[in-house]
């Protein structure tokens, strides 16, 4: 049985953190036929590596067909604003103000969102699951759902699509929470 795995770790400077850990592998994607550097994947496990180029000589695709495990680690300068654990508890815990995202100037500023001003203001995501919901409709594979109800919506949205990239609800409930801290943080900076 082979187990699939999509693990994205989040960090302020993750170069930072790579630099602490001794043991580890650059992922690689094979792009027009040749092996490059996947832009954030890193195995921690013993895999086989490409000896000049010092990257796994494995395609991610292939390697996670033959059970490796890959790790995300991608760079999210919001939280270079956070100051401690507590500090991000409170960022998440605090109601936004979804209610300034009918603002142009203040819409454009949040991650994830900030080019997407005229669907928000259609739309109008007012809780974490919508704006969960929000995130996906963006995505190729689900934006045949842009106009239906929130509830239209929530009733498909999550469903593994044939094709197309979109998100799976994991990560779109955690980048909705991220949402959240940036506009939260936005709202301080005012």
């Amino acid at each position: 049985m082979s187990l699939k795995f999509d693990i994205d770790i989040d960090f302020a400077d993750r170069t930072a953190v790579l630099e602490k850990v001794k043991h580890h592998t650059p992922a690689t994607i094979i792009r027009v036929n040749e092996l490059i550097k996947h832009n954030t994947g890193v195995y921690f496990t013993d895999i086989p590596i490409d000896p000049v180029k010092g990257i796994c000589s494995l395609d991610h695709k292939d390697a996670e067909e033959r059970g490796y495990f890959k790790l995300d680690l991608l760079n999210v300068n919001v939280y270079s604003q956070v100051k401690s654990e507590e500090h991000l508890i409170d960022l998440m815990f605090t109601e936004p103000p979804w209610e300034r995202l009918a603002e142009k100037e203040y819409c454009e500023q949040v991650i994830h969102i900030g080019n997407q001003y005229d669907l928000i203001k259609k739309m109008m995501p007012d809780t974490i699951p919508r704006m969960a919901m929000f995130l996906s409709v963006i995505r190729p594979a689900k934006r045949y759902l842009i106009g239906k109800s929130w509830k239209e919506i929530g009733e498909q949205v999550w469903e593994k699509p044939d094709e197309g990239y979109y998100f799976k609800k994991s990560h779109a409930v955690a980048y909705a929470h991220l949402v959240v801290v940036h506009m939260n943080l936005l709202n301080l900076l005012d």
